[in-house]
């Protein structure tokens, strides 16, 4: 059984989460409490397998709480956010940045006709979210990163490619958090994210970085130093040096697509220019696509195993021999960075 606890204050949140998890017999809700407090008491007292829990609560806010759970019991977390409110957004955000894992939107009201659809996304986000072991990720130790060793055929390069999902904010932050404001590159970032969180996900990290961030529009120019997020719902692709934003079929059942931007880069003949990096992330979009940055010259760069929340993404590029190095995500602006300067 996975064991769940719900926390928000909100009795209507509470009994449609409750309905719409029941419809899986292995998953089973230990407790529902309506403030960050109780949350705190009752997971370290319960040990559940994931909290999901709401941004906006009272006695203690889920900040806080995240903060506290992270330090006292670490357990996988799920935010609740209404991603129409750029307040509650920024908060979800936040609490990434705590250590919570993912967010999604708050499900509000009864729901009809897509309430099998919504029951199925959030049944597969809760058991894939708790099966992360979060302390895994505090007590590891990490080697030391040996230099990377650039081809010397290698030429100038002038873009930077990431593609991510589970667990992927935290580590896309922490990356950005360490490149330069006068980077060299152009960035370009897919994230797998909730419907409508794409927006708040740039907004967050054009606050928490140096680098100027936003939302992709289709027709913008690679920039050096402008990073471009992947809006919701649509591939993320270039060509001709600008981007070209498509509502083509879903790659790997997701949309925006790692793989359709790395692709796009290949066949455009831009790979030698590229540096690609995976990060964590569940199932196997980008593999195929790093693999052909690869083979057309791109410098690329898979998160190993023990940074990743899931080693999913990462673990398939590596099987298809499609990573120049494997590194830990707290080493890899380090070497992006020397990888630019060159």
């Amino acid at each position: 059984m996975i064991r769940i606890l719900i926390a928000d204050d909100s009795e209507l949140t509470r009994v449609v989460l409750h309905d719409l998890l029941s419809q899986d017999t292995d998953i089973e809700i230990v407790a529902e409490v309506s403030d960050g407090r109780a949350a705190v008491e009752q997971t370290a007292k319960l040990k559940p397998d994931l909290v999901i829990m709401d941004v906006m609560m009272p006695i203690m806010g889920g900040l806080e709480a995240v903060a506290e759970i992270m330090a006292a019991t670490p357990t996988p977390i799920l935010m609740l956010s209404a991603n129409t409110d750029p307040d509650d957004s920024r908060g979800a955000f936040a609490a990434i940045k705590l250590g919570a894992l993912d967010v999604m939107a708050k499900p509000s009201g009864v729901v009809t006709e897509a309430f099998s659809q919504i029951a199925n996304r959030l049944i597969a986000k809760v058991k894939s979210l708790s099966r992360i072991r979060v302390i895994h990720h505090y007590r590891v130790s990490r080697p030391k990163i040996v230099k990377a060793t650039v081809p010397l055929s290698a030429g100038p390069r002038r873009i930077l490619a990431i593609g991510a999902s589970t667990g992927g904010p935290k580590a896309v932050l922490q990356i950005l958090q360490e490149l330069p404001r006068n980077l060299s590159a152009a960035v370009l970032i897919v994230q797998h994210i909730a419907e409508g969180f794409a927006p708040g996900f740039a907004d967050w990290l054009n606050r928490e970085s140096l680098l100027s961030v936003r939302l992709a529009t289709g027709g913008d120019a690679l920039q050096a130093g402008t990073v471009l997020i992947a809006p919701n719902n649509v591939h993320l692709t270039v060509q001709s040096n600008r981007i070209v934003l498509q509502d083509s079929p879903p790659l790997h059942n997701c949309r925006p697509a790692v793989d359709a931007m790395f692709l796009s880069l290949a066949s455009q003949g831009m790979a030698a220019e590229t540096v690609g990096l995976l990060l964590t992330g569940m199932g196997t979009d980008g593999a195929v696509g790093l693999e052909a940055l690869h083979k057309q010259g791109a410098y690329t760069i898979a998160q190993d195993e023990a940074s990743s929340a899931i080693f999913g993404m990462p673990k398939a590029a590596i099987e298809r021999g499609a990573a120049t190095q494997v590194l830990p995500v707290e080493h890899i602006a380090e070497v992006v960075v020397r990888l630019f300067a060159r």
